[in-house]
């Protein structure tokens, strides 16, 4: 998404469809995995085979089955074409162990063909029935040694004879965020971890159509100079004759507009003239005249950072295959960018629009192509490329529809309540769409709640109702979801193709962010998600989420969901997951060949301490070795089941291991995780132990040499986790000592989390011990509720051993916990109790822009305490709050304990921190806030005094 001015805290009707259309799909597993697909890490002797490689379901026989988009081209995948000359295909063999991307993931499909030496070449034949004059070419090439990208030609041959030389380009792929995670916008190679890594080229085909039952080959010759074409897909098709200039229209060349067709081919012609005062001084004259405006065949270049403002008009171009507007910003560029278009109920149609834009942000000259308002506008017919977002569309009765949106760097279609200075986004329409590798989400319905103006003020916007998106094809997003429901309700998400996320959720309905509207209704029907989920961030996400929380935020309302009718279909990870939310209805959905789980509540870093769902007649097959149809994972959530494929046998119920928890204080024994199965007490990628003669699943178990024998938990990875059940005696402060064993030192190996998915101890750093059976201990601290609660061991990375985990108090306690509380200020729901209600996820936050701001405690009577313990919600990024402590008998007057002074909160340090302090005996604490460099606020999720 672009555009909210709050950025994320931390660091996203068929009745009956789904079970014919996942045969028409044919959703299978097959093949073996070829040489160059995504490699495992490096792994010990324990560690399993990746999985096979997966033949691709294909948008096309969605499409035949009524679901998704109907287009005028045909696409032809290059895993699926015949390779010569040693040409071979790459494809994703298992899901990804990593955070970061590669060209597998990114591709559709998760496969391309792979061209690495002269002769290699992959070979379609033409079955569309008719002849083929246009080709798009979805490929990727090289970078340049030092970024900024190469120029090459791949050639092209019909039936065996050379056509012509189709023009290549990266100059607008390869960016790196080996030192910023999640950036796009590091062109440097040097920095690592690469991403976007495919673009798209388009032309006619020289000379003669391509007759049907033709062939069409992708060849690397001689002359063509990059050292290797990964060619993800090539889409055919015949266009029809340009469109003819409308009567009553004014054409932009009357106004001086200068066509210049030389190729563009990843960067702007120097020679090209700036025609954006001619085309705006066009609009003019059609908006005084009522006229409609009209762009001929060509390419017309808008030069610098203004934008072209129309009102009331139709903007009309002979067809999008013919007329193009480019828009030209010099980079580096240091001026924040509008739009393209500034269009306020406009009818725009039949026209291309590309940019010379390097990265997503404004140094990289990236801006929107279309920002929309206004009432019953419409966009038809538009085909957007390399811009910051295709449509980002507020207003009442607008529609989106034909339209194509290929490589944007951010957004596809954004629908929305804030586009313009609109505070509304009502009645918006998303229809028959395609759209493929974008930065961020595909498709999204973004409803705003407010945004925080630049003086601390607020403005606040409608909820949106009444969106419709259906019958879209949402292909391969980089940055993002297929489609996406932030929030307003009564929305309708019907019959769209979802496939080949590279990092995140494919279908989500949810809210986004702390300024986001509350979900309070939509129904999601008939939709076809395949290939979908991702692992950004390292959390495993699901291809269908629903829930609060799909952007890391976990907080707000999502009600009255209904899924119905829908597919989703080898999923990377857990096929569908809730957090959050209340009265869903999950009813005849099929799930085939999940990567995981099938259906799953509160998975990791989703988590649903409350909520309530209906889930009956859904089905769920093809589940590997150790996983479940479905699991609950918490105690808070309702979930009223009936008619389900996985009730034959009884839903696997989580209990601890010999059915008594652990003691704590004492010691847990890592063997000895809950009972419940794969994805309820535990998740792991492979089962590799030896340990069934202990307990009959055996699961990474092994015979230890450690002190008291038994068995020791191996064959880490990260992503698995296991869970134990505990009884603890006294609320308090723990520290708990970890046996472990590991050849080599682990940095942040793992931590310990509670049932809503809080981090509990931080990131444990494993020792080097000297190898698998030489034992060692870590320590860690944390702070536990009393009575029975679970705790999850996360295996963040892997190459270690653990024997046990012992609990010891580590003395005194925490005089606040459930105390009352008070505040100079807060914002929203983020009051003064939370500080001291033993949840991590909950939190207070001050009015923005107004510091000092302060939150204390009421002890109750007058206790000595030498130390605060103070906590921000695990999974925040990093900050530094500048923070004073006082202490006082009555709760007005008070005295400073702790000097003002940076207290840096660091999520690589559980982001905790402790101020200690000569003892002092008082009633009041106060902790006073000066500074945040997070954000412009106090913000506090525990504040713990200790004895």
């Amino acid at each position: 998404m672009r555009g909210s001015a709050a950025p994320l805290r931390r660091r996203a009707l068929i009745p009956g469809l789904a079970v014919p259309l996942a045969a028409v799909l044919g959703l299978a597993w097959t093949g073996a995995a070829p040489a160059g697909a995504v490699s495992p890490p490096a792994a010990r002797a324990q560690a399993g085979a990746p999985a096979p490689a997966r033949v691709p379901t294909t948008a096309a026989a969605a499409a035949a089955a009524g679901v998704g988009a109907s287009t005028a081209f045909t696409t032809y995948e290059g895993e699926a074409g015949t390779l010569g000359g040693g040409a071979s295909t790459v494809a994703l063999t298992s899901a990804p162990t990593t955070q970061y991307s590669s060209a597998a993931l990114e591709a559709s499909g998760h496969a391309y063909a792979h061209l690495g030496a002269t002769g290699q070449s992959v070979r379609w034949t033409n079955s569309t029935g008719g002849p083929i004059s246009f080709l798009n070419v979805r490929a990727s090439i090289p970078d340049s040694a030092s970024g900024g990208g190469i120029t090459a030609t791949l050639d092209l041959y019909v039936d065996g004879v050379f056509r012509q030389a189709l023009d290549l380009n990266s100059k607008q792929t390869w960016v790196y965020e080996g030192t910023d995670y999640n950036n796009s916008d590091d062109q440097n190679p040097a920095d690592g971890s690469p991403r976007v890594f495919f673009d798209e080229s388009h032309t006619f085909v020289t000379g003669a159509p391509i007759a049907a039952g033709s062939t069409l080959t992708l060849q690397k010759d001689t002359a063509n100079s990059a050292s290797f074409y990964d060619v993800d897909s090539v889409d055919v098709e015949n266009p029809p004759a340009p469109l003819t200039q409308p009567a009553n229209s004014i054409s932009i060349t009357s106004c001086g507009a200068v066509a210049d067709d030389n190729p563009t081919n990843g960067a702007a012609d120097s020679h090209s003239v700036d025609s954006r005062s001619a085309i705006q001084s066009c609009i003019d004259q059609a908006q005084s005249q009522g006229r409609t405006l009209w762009i001929p065949q060509g390419t017309f270049y808008v030069k610098g950072t203004a934008a072209l403002n129309a009102q009331g008009i139709t903007i009309a171009g002979a067809g999008m295959w013919y007329s193009t507007v480019y828009r030209d910003v010099p980079v580096p560029n240091s001026t924040p960018l509008p739009a393209l278009f500034g269009l306020t109920s406009c009818t725009v149609q039949n026209f291309h629009i590309d940019a010379d834009a390097v990265s997503r942000s404004t140094v990289g000259g990236d801006g929107g192509a279309m920002d929309t308002t206004g009432a019953n506008w419409s966009a038809d017919g538009i085909w957007t490329q390399h811009t910051m977002s295709g449509f980002w569309a507020s207003g009442t009765g607008g529609t989106v529809r034909n339209s194509r949106l290929t490589a944007i760097w951010a957004d596809g279609i954004n629908v929305n309540n804030v586009s313009l200075g609109a505070s509304t986004g009502n009645n918006l329409t998303v229809t028959n769409n395609f759209v493929r590798g974008t930065g961020d989400d595909a498709i999204a319905v973004n409803s705003e709640n407010y945004n925080t103006n630049g003086d601390g003020s607020r403005t606040y916007y409608s909820p949106m109702t009444g969106i419709t998106v259906t019958g879209n094809t949402s292909i391969a997003p980089w940055g993002g979801k297929g489609v996406a429901i932030y929030g307003g309700s009564g929305h309708q998400v019907r019959n769209n193709y979802v496939s080949d996320t590279a990092r995140y959720i494919g279908l989500g309905a949810g809210r986004f962010g702390v300024n986001g509207s509350d979900l309070l209704s939509a129904t999601i029907t008939g939709n076809v998600v395949v290939r979908s989920g991702g692992n950004a961030y390292s959390q495993g996400q699901p291809a269908l989420h629903i829930g609060n929380g799909g952007d890391g935020q976990n907080t707000g309302i999502v009600d009255h969901v209904t899924a119905t009718g829908n597919t989703v279909a080898d999923s990377l990870y857990d096929a569908i997951g809730f957090s959050t939310s209340t009265n869903t209805l999950l009813q005849n959905n099929t799930v085939t060949g999940p990567g995981r789980n099938g259906v799953v509540i509160s998975p990791a870093f989703y988590p649903a301490p409350t909520g309530s769902a209906t889930i009956t007649g859904n089905s769920v097959t093809g589940l590997k070795s150790g996983a479940s149809a479905f699991a609950n994972n918490s105690s808070g959530f309702t979930a009223t089941q009936s008619g389900n494929s996985w009730q034959g046998g009884g839903t696997p119920v989580e209990a601890p291991y010999g059915g008594t928890p652990a003691a704590v204080p004492g010691t847990v024994q890592a063997e000895n995780y809950d009972t419940g199965g794969q994805g309820v007490a535990y998740n792991v990628t492979s089962v590799n132990g030896n340990g069934t003669a202990y307990r009959a699943d055996g699961v990474d178990l092994e015979a230890t040499s450690d002190t008291g024998g038994g068995y020791n938990l191996g064959w880490t990875s990260g992503g698995q986790w296991q869970r134990y059940t505990v009884n603890v005696a006294t609320a308090g402060s723990y520290t708990v000592s970890l046996r472990l064993a590991a050849p080599a030192a682990v940095s942040a190996a793992l931590h310990l989390s509670d049932a809503s998915g809080a981090d509990l101890t931080g990131p444990v750093a494993v020792p080097a011990t000297g190898g698998w059976q030489t034992w060692g201990t870590a320590t860690a601290r944390l702070t536990l509720p009393a009575g029975r609660q679970v705790l999850t061991l996360d295996q963040d990375s892997g190459g270690w051993n653990l024997n046990q985990l012992s609990f010891t108090a580590a003395g005194g306690t925490d005089l606040a916990a459930g105390r009352p509380t008070a505040e100079s200020s807060h914002t929203q729901a983020y009051g003064s109790s939370n500080v001291t209600d033993g949840d991590r996820s909950s939190y207070w936050e001050s009015a923005n822009n107004a510091f000092p701001q302060w939150v204390q405690v009421d002890l109750g009577s007058a206790r000595s305490a030498s130390r605060v313990v103070l906590q921000l919600p695990a999974g925040w990024g990093a900050r530094t709050e500048t923070l004073s402590v006082q202490a006082g008998a009555d709760g007005s007057a008070f005295t400073t304990v702790k000097a003002a002074a940076a207290a840096a909160f660091d999520p690589a340090t559980g982001n905790t921190v402790t101020l200690t302090f000569p003892a002092t005996t008082q009633r009041y604490f106060r902790l006073t806030v000066t500074a945040n460099t997070g954000w412009p606020a106090g913000q506090l999720s525990e504040f713990q005094v200790w004895s």
